[in-house]
């Protein structure tokens, strides 16, 4: 009995000491954990260079960098109105290590392109932060003989005029399809490119002599008096182009419409890495140098929580659906 007992508490003995180990194992592999993020950090970008959304990745990349501690590099992979890079994130591991930087197209996609668009916004990914957002422009080539919305549809009356936009689906291309074919019913021909740079560069070289993107495309260009912007589809006129007026003001209050860039995680993302992240991107918007660039750019700051972004994107999704289907826009 005494050699039985024995045996028994050597056992125990040897499972408490097993279970010590393994214990102590575990908190030490804890302990020597690296921490987040200890290898280099993609922003994949959904538009070409140029655009607002990559001049939005560009300008955050800089900081973020320093704030992280850790290479933040910027990737485009574009096509599909932004669906490629959409669909490559969706497809990445959920580790904080690949987001998406992608405009109002997100939103817009789903409902223009259904199962082709690839993704489901509220089922293949977490909203990080709304970065900034900025109004959509009509803007014209310097040799067009037009300088309001109102002299421009009576152009569109007497010529075939044709206007260039990011793409097909993008928030400016249905900005602009809802005044000139829904309200004025005008012959004009849509020109999608790929992305808001080559859209703005062919209103400033007169591939097409009229342009449909967001302000920060065709901003330099207009203040270099290349392009003539003929309103802005935001609700007040912008601190940055004080002279335009808002299309509300030229009679079309019913448009009332902006582009946004979004940063995006993808699904089972950890939430303790996008709040790091979330934190990280309010810290560089928060920075007066910062802010000057995007500024510069024509873009405004938009910041906040994750929760936040997540409301407005949902509610974004929703609202465009409605305008997707109103101006009967397709895909080709």
């Amino acid at each position: 009995m005494k050699l039985l007992k024995s045996g028994r508490g050597d056992i125990i003995k040897m499972s408490l000491l097993k279970a010590t180990a393994v214990a102590f194992l575990s908190l030490s592999g804890l302990a020597l954990a690296a921490p987040y993020p200890d290898k280099p950090i993609r922003l994949i970008v959904a538009f070409p260079p140029g655009g607002p959304v990559d001049i939005t990745a560009r300008i955050l990349s800089t900081q973020l960098a320093d704030i992280l501690k850790q290479s933040v590099i910027v990737e485009n992979k574009v096509g599909a109105g932004g669906n490629i890079g959409a669909q490559y994130v969706a497809n990445a591991a959920p580790d904080g290590y690949t987001f998406l930087v992608t405009s109002s197209a997100f939103a817009v996609n789903p409902t223009l392109y259904g199962a082709a668009a690839g993704y489901t916004p509220e089922k293949n990914f977490i909203p990080v932060v709304v970065a900034t957002t900025q109004a959509n422009v009509i803007s014209v080539n310097e040799n067009v003989p037009v300088k309001s919305i109102a002299e421009l549809k009576a152009l569109t009356a007497k010529e075939n005029l044709s206007y260039s936009s990011p793409g097909n689906g993008t928030t400016p291309q249905l900005t602009c399809e809802n005044l000139f074919k829904v309200i004025w019913k005008a012959n004009i021909t849509s020109i999608p490119y790929k992305g808001a740079g080559p859209a703005s560069f062919a209103v400033l070289s007169g591939e097409t002599p009229v342009g449909c993107t967001a302000v920060a495309g065709v901003y330099q260009f207009a203040k270099q008096g290349k392009v003539r912007i003929l309103a802005v589809s935001s609700e007040k006129r912008l601190a940055s182009l004080p002279d335009v007026p808002t299309l509300a003001e030229q009679g079309y209050p019913q448009i009332k419409d902006y582009t946004w860039t979004t940063v995006f995680a993808p699904i089972k993302t950890p939430a303790a890495i996008v709040q790091k992240v979330n934190q990280a991107i309010n810290q560089v918007i928060a920075n007066p140098e910062m802010k000057d660039k995007f500024d510069q750019a024509g873009l405004l700051i938009v910041g906040g929580t994750s929760k936040q972004a997540s409301d407005y994107i949902t509610e974004e999704v929703k609202r465009w659906a409605q305008i997707v289907k109103e101006t009967g826009a397709k895909a080709d």
